[in-house]
């Protein structure tokens, strides 16, 4: 059986490709212990300065694999509340928790958790050809893996309503136009480009980028007073590191900064 992810690290970058092309990468159980266990491995190791998720095939991912949720009508009841806790609430908390950014590429359909998934990351990039599909009520369910909480905070209330509701195919260049992802690209430039950010943030200061992501995640609930205290206090942090004092000398020196992370 072939791998439910594959992984590699090079130049700074973890590249996470989700794997069950067949199954148009939806999740099961060895996936997400995989994906979960990359991340970690993302975390821990110093070397790795960005992480880069896409998917194998024509598709990034279909969310749960229903395969495995079918049962008779005899059956118990599933508990859905149980695979949320187990499996996609901590995918979806250590995406955000990773203090190194993460790009995501859509190569292909992005449905239920799938499109979630691509929403947990910093930056999103999705091909022309792509699609993002909240299908969770074609099945009598509500966006789960963070959906209800990233759609109205991207694109509003009434256009997250619309698409949790309606269940409608969102094409890329629309997901773009409204605020949901940072860029469509061309499909045969997706990957080029893709790659192309995150070695540049590999290469950039990447204390600096995990306070960015501290400060924004942080503006969601903060007021502003809160909000102007947190950025007091990052700031310091920020201004005391090797990479703001290279930043500065490399400015007046004319040349490329030469950052690393600390």
């Amino acid at each position: 059986m072939s791998k439910p992810i594959l992984v590699a690290v090079e130049a700074g970058v973890q590249t996470i490709i989700l794997n069950r092309p067949e199954q148009l990468n939806a999740f099961n159980p060895a996936m997400h212990a995989h994906l979960r266990e990359a991340l970690d491995d993302a975390a821990d190791d110093a070397s790795i300065r960005a992480v880069l998720l896409t998917g194998a095939g024509r598709g990034f991912c279909a969310g749960q694999d229903l395969a495995e949720r079918r049962f008779g009508p005899d059956a118990p009841p599933v508990d859905l509340g149980a695979s949320l806790e187990q499996n996609y609430n901590p995918l979806v908390r250590r995406l955000r928790a990773l203090d190194k950014p993460v790009v995501c590429a859509v190569n292909g359909v992005a449905a239920g958790a799938g499109a979630n998934l691509a929403l947990a990351c910093d930056i999103v990039l999705a091909a022309r050809s792509a699609v993002f599909v909240q299908a969770f009520s074609r099945i009598g369910l509500l966006p789960d893996s963070g959906g209800s909480w990233f759609l109205p905070r991207l694109v509003g209330t009434a256009r997250a309503m619309g698409l949790a509701l309606l269940a409608e195919k969102l094409p890329a260049a629309e997901a773009e136009r409204i605020g949901l992802i940072w860029r469509c690209v061309d499909d045969a430039h997706l990957m080029d480009e893709a790659r192309a950010i995150a070695r540049g943030l590999a290469e950039g200061p990447t204390l600096g980028y995990a306070l960015i992501k501290q400060a924004m995640r942080a503006s969601a609930t903060n007021s502003l007073d809160a909000q102007l205290d947190l950025e007091r206090d990052l700031q310091r942090s920020a201004g005391r590191s090797e990479d703001y004092r290279e930043g500065v000398t490399a400015f007046a020196e004319k040349r490329k900064p030469r950052f690393h992370g600390r």
